[in-house]
C-alpha cells in the first residue's frame, strides 16, 4: 500500500554535485529507516547512506565527507546530496524504505525504489 518515487540523477562532471530524492507515497504512518544503495555495473550492491527516524545516519566509507543524507518526515521523503563527485560514484542509486507502516494494511515493511542512473565523467 505504498510506493517509492525517485527523482534526480543524471550526468555530471567530476567535482560536481547532484541531489537525489525519494518520496514514499500512500497513507504513511512512519518509516523507521530510509537509505540509498548503489549498484555499480558488475559489482555488488553497496550501502551508500542510511538515516533513521532519530535521526541517526550512517555512510559508506567511500562517500563519507562528500555525501549527506537527510529526511523530511512531513513529506515522507529522503534526500541524498552528493558533492565532490568522482567517476567511481557512477552507479544506479536505489532508494530503500525499511520498517514502513501505513495507516491500513502495512506494518514494518520494506520497499525498494527503482533508482536513477548517476554518471560522473572525468
Amino acid at each position: 500500500q505504498a510506493q517509492l518515487v525517485e527523482s534526480g540523477g543524471g550526468l555530471v562532471q567530476a567535482g560536481g554535485s547532484l541531489r537525489l530524492s525519494c518520496a514514499a507515497s500512500g497513507t504513511i504512518v512512519s518509516i523507521n529507516v530510509m537509505g540509498w544503495y548503489r549498484q555499480t555495473p558488475g559489482k555488488q550492491r553497496e550501502m551508500v547512506a542510511k538515516i533513521s527516524s532519530a535521526p541517526l545516519t550512517a555512510y559508506g566509507d567511500s562517500v563519507k565527507g562528500r555525501f549527506t543524507i537527510s529526511r523530511d518526515d512531513a513529506k515522507n521523503t529522503v534526500y541524498l546530496q552528493m558533492n565532490s563527485l568522482k567517476p567511481e560514484d557512477t552507479a544506479v542509486y536505489y532508494c530503500k524504505a525499511e520498517g514502513l507502516t501505513t495507516r491500513v494494511g502495512t506494518r514494518g515493511a520494506d520497499y525498494w525504489g527503482q533508482g536513477p542512473q548517476v554518471t560522473v565523467s572525468s
